[in-house]
């Protein structure tokens, strides 16, 4: 066999070889991918209920937060407080990035965050206390 066909042959089987492993390769990571997916998205945060003093919601219930999540009396808030005080449309809680952050939709008695009042939008962090009307919560880290 001359030297060029042999030559030829073997960079041929290298190319296939590279070939096969980068498939190999692509199949991995996408199973692994997938395997993630099935678990379950991983909550972002969670509202804790230290105190009600209407009753509801009561104190220790738990909320699980999306990246956005609305407060607020209307039955179309993601999270509804049953509280006088409390607007139709109160606050917005919103994950940007890696940080929760708080906003007030211009609500009649305010929305707090550790005592003080959210003028308009204001940053949150796990362990920070967040008042919507009398109804205070605590925002905790979610679970994986």
């Amino acid at each position: 066999m001359d030297g060029f066909v042999l030559t030829l042959w073997l960079v041929r089987l290298l190319f296939l070889l590279a070939l096969y492993a980068f498939l190999f390769m692509v199949a991995r990571v996408l199973l692994r991918d997938l395997r993630a997916a099935s678990r379950g998205p991983a909550e972002l945060g969670r509202l804790v209920v230290l105190a009600a003093p209407g009753g509801e919601p009561p104190a220790g219930t738990t909320f699980p937060l999306d990246a956005l999540t609305t407060l607020g009396r209307d039955v179309n808030n993601a999270i509804v407080i049953d509280d006088p005080f409390a607007s139709a449309e109160h606050a917005v809680l919103t994950f940007r990035g890696r940080a929760w952050y708080v906003e007030d939709l211009e609500s009649t008695n305010g929305t707090f965050v550790n005592g003080v009042p959210v003028e308009r939008v204001a940053p949150l962090g796990f362990g920070d206390e967040l008042q919507v009307g009398e109804v205070r919560f605590r925002l905790d880290r979610g679970r994986a």
